[in-house]
């Protein structure tokens, strides 16, 4: 039952790829991924590429890196496609997942109003930046949701010695939404935030805004793939679900990952291995 409510609400949020005859609209797999494979438009630009080759539609659940965990947790998708390592280890040390595999990567980067009132523009040191930020109480947006990015962004604080329940008040803003309504929040108010870079290049919505702090090894996103494992969950569709994967690790699918581009900025680098890892 609760797999049936999910695949009705995928369908509202990404419907199979147009244009598809039904023989193979009737063939598809559900993937839980995140808010930043479907905003930054990387899925529009990989999956008819997938379906043109295979005839498997592919319907997207995209949520933070949490819930896309929690969701294959249920038996409720077939692959789960994410990026927060310590998220998919415990994932997959529960046994929830077949194989992990590196897909591509990208960085994250701190965005903020040009006028730059917390004074952090070009520090090479995140954490110094952050300090400065909190310490400045400029306004800051979290996703609050539960992402790969909000974990990053709650790692950052931490490494940078800022007990953030403990000293935000009305400067620090968690909305519990995606990278999109996330940065939309920062433009309104001029704020902070910590955004993956395929999400900000595909961002249209900037008014003042503009990438502060960048190119910090600690801001390096990985992302990674993994089948649901159809021993826990018998409804997984284990045949299609690893086509998927293998297509994704493979030197077409890495191709097609690298070719999608905005502005003529690439915006995620393929960097799989066909190891388990």
């Amino acid at each position: 039952m609760k797999r049936r409510i999910l695949l009705a609400a995928a369908l509202a949020l990404c419907a199979c790829i147009p244009g598809l005859p039904a023989s193979a609209q009737e063939r598809f797999i559900t993937v839980a991924s995140t808010t930043s494979t479907e905003q930054s438009g990387l899925f529009g630009h990989l999956l008819p590429a997938f379906t043109k080759k295979t005839g498997i539609a592919v319907k997207v659940v995209a949520v933070g890196t949490g819930q896309a965990l929690d969701i294959g947790r249920r038996g409720d998708a077939d692959v789960v496609f994410v990026h927060d390592r310590a998220a998919e280890d415990k994932f997959m040390a529960e046994g929830q997942g077949v194989k992990r595999y590196d897909v591509m990567y990208n960085d994250f980067v701190v965005v903020g109003p040009k006028q730059d009132p917390a004074h952090v523009a070009k520090d090479p040191d995140v954490l110094d930046a952050f300090r400065k930020i909190a310490a400045a109480k400029a306004p800051f947006v979290s996703r609050g949701d539960r992402s790969g990015t909000h974990a990053a962004e709650l790692r950052t604080w931490k490494d940078a010695g800022v007990d953030i329940a403990a000293v935000r008040d009305g400067w620090y803003r968690e909305i519990g939404q995606g990278m999109g309504p996330a940065l939309n929040m920062a433009a309104a108010i001029g704020g902070y935030v910590l955004a993956d870079r395929g999400t900000w290049l595909s961002f249209k919505n900037r008014q003042d805004l503009a990438i502060l702090v960048e190119g910090d090894k600690r801001l390096f996103n990985q992302y990674g793939v993994m089948l649901v494992n159809p021993k826990l969950h018998p409804s997984v569709k284990a045949q299609d679900g690893q086509a998927f994967v293998d297509w994704l690790i493979s030197p077409e699918g890495q191709k097609t990952i690298a070719d999608y581009k905005i502005e003529g900025q690439q915006l995620f680098f393929p960097n799989a291995s066909t190891e388990r890892s």
